[in-house]
């Protein structure tokens, strides 16, 4: 039966592992690319927050993951490149308090090992599946995952769906091959936040394979489609979020995956970018808390 779809207009207002492996080099103060002393996503150290860590091996890379709370679980999936656990900070301090929390940090992110494998959206699925079942969590969990997060999260939903309760993804439109191309530039990016690439080689096990990480990133992004083919067969409800003004997902794309995908819904928040939630956080919980609950 066909299910309404809604279009939210926001305007006014808007069993613990032995962990192995881990590098020694401690971070004092976390922060995401490009933080502003506004825009504080946490006090606690998510990512590098050795009283909740874990591993697991996926295949051939260790990933890393914490842990927080009790409850229905929720996995948060940060954004990628630039992207890391802390910047999902703001969701992560709301949802431990009532549900259980799993923040995996993406494989060559942060404290997570690269890997030799090329990159695939079907291996960020695995990962995901390999912490879950590390974990040993065995409910349907809800997925909220940003930008990178995003579409790991559509994967996820593709190739394991009977894992996936509801999805929530910010930044995540629809990807063809005439509205994307990349280029990472480790050197580019420390021109504008020299201390946050300080602090992520502080964290990864393998920093000297950094720019090496990028190109393979740069190689699964730009031969990536992320449309119609992905979006019709995912069946659990899905939130998408995304920034009026987002130019890595403009808003165009993100109500084309909302028209392909089959139990959706969709909130665009005003005048807002591509990390609407740190930018208007109230507006995005306002639309998220309902979903979930």
């Amino acid at each position: 039966m066909n299910k309404l779809k809604k279009i939210i207009s926001m305007t006014a207002i808007c069993s613990s592992l032995l962990i192995f492996g881990m590098n020694d080099n401690k971070v004092e103060a976390l922060k995401y690319f490009s933080q502003t002393p506004q825009m504080i996503s946490s006090n606690t150290p998510y990512g590098d927050n050795q009283s909740a860590s874990h591993y697991v091996k996926s295949d051939d890379a260790k990933i890393y993951y914490e842990v927080y709370g009790q409850g229905d679980p929720i996995v948060i999936l940060h954004g990628g490149g630039l992207g890391c656990a802390y910047e999902m900070g703001c969701f992560i301090d709301k949802l431990k308090v009532t549900n259980q929390v799993i923040v995996i940090s993406t494989r060559g992110h942060g404290r997570s090992e690269i890997g030799h494998k090329p990159f695939t959206l079907k291996q960020r699925a695995d990962d995901i599946q390999a912490v879950l079942k590390n974990f040993n969590v065995k409910k349907s969990v809800t997925m909220i995952g940003f930008s990178d997060g995003g579409y790991s999260g559509y994967s996820f939903a593709v190739n394991y769906p009977d894992r996936v309760k509801k999805l929530i993804t910010i930044g995540a439109g629809e990807v063809l091959k005439t509205n994307k191309f990349f280029v990472f530039d480790l050197n580019a990016w420390r021109k504008f936040d020299a201390e946050f690439i300080d602090q992520q080689k502080k964290l990864m096990p393998e920093p000297d394979r950094w720019q090496e990480m990028l190109h393979m990133y740069e190689d699964m992004w730009n031969n990536a489609i992320v449309s119609r083919e992905i979006f019709s067969k995912i069946k659990c409800p899905v939130l998408l979020i995304n920034g009026e003004n987002d130019p890595n997902s403009p808003m165009t794309t993100a109500i084309a995956a909302y028209y392909e995908l089959p139990n959706a819904n969709i909130s665009i928040i005003p005048n807002t970018s591509h990390a609407c939630f740190l930018e208007n956080f109230n507006a995005v919980w306002s639309v998220i808390e309902p979903f979930i609950n």
